[in-house]
C-alpha cells in the first residue's frame, strides 16, 4: 500500500520533483481514506486543516451561494484539493462532494506546509495550479456577466 501510495504521489504534478524518500516519508504520515458516495471531504466555510490528494473516485467541488449550490468543477484521481486552505489557513472556499466510492491521501496542513517549505518547485506547481483555476474562473466568470445575444 505504501508503494502504490508513494508512486501515485510521484504522478501528481504538484509532486513530482519531490525526491521518492521524502515522498515515501509523506506518504507514511498521511492517513488513508475512503468516502462513499455523496459524502463529503470537507465543507465551504469550513477551517481546512489538511489537503487531500485523490488516489481513486470522483468528486464534485461544490460552491454555495444565495441562489444555491452550483457544481464548479469534478476531479478525479491524482486531483489534490484542500491546499488553498491549507498554505493560506483561510477557511474552506468549497465543499467537495464524492460523487463516487472515493480514496484520498490525508495530508494534514503541518506535513503540507513543511513540504513547500522544503521543496520550493511544489510551491512553484500549486501556485501555478491556483492560477489556472482563478483564470479559468474569470473567464467563466466574465462569459456569465454578459448578456445574451439575440438569436
Amino acid at each position: 500500500m505504501l508503494s502504490d501510495e508513494v508512486q501515485t504521489l510521484r504522478e501528481i504534478p504538484i509532486f513530482s520533483s519531490v525526491e521518492p524518500a521524502k515522498l515515501k516519508l509523506l506518504a507514511f504520515a498521511c492517513d488513508r481514506m475512503i468516502y462513499r458516495k455523496g459524502q463529503d471531504l470537507f465543507h465551504q466555510g469550513d477551517q481546512g486543516d489538511a489537503a487531500f490528494v485523490l488516489l481513486s473516485g470522483t468528486a464534485d467541488v461544490i460552491v454555495s451561494s444565495a441562489s444555491g449550490d452550483m457544481t464548479v468543477a469534478e476531479v478525479g484521481r491524482n486531483a489534490v484539493v484542500g491546499e488553498m486552505s491549507a498554505l493560506c489557513n483561510i477557511p474552506r472556499t468549497a465543499t467537495v462532494r464524492a460523487t463516487s466510492k472515493l480514496e484520498a491521501l490525508r495530508i494534514s496542513n503541518d506535513h503540507f506546509l513543511a513540504l513547500t517549505g522544503e521543496f520550493p518547485t511544489v510551491a512553484s506547481e500549486i501556485m501555478r495550479t491556483l492560477v489556472t483555476r482563478l483564470s479559468k474562473t474569470t473567464v467563466e466568470l466574465v462569459n456569465a456577466r454578459q448578456p445574451p445575444t439575440p438569436d
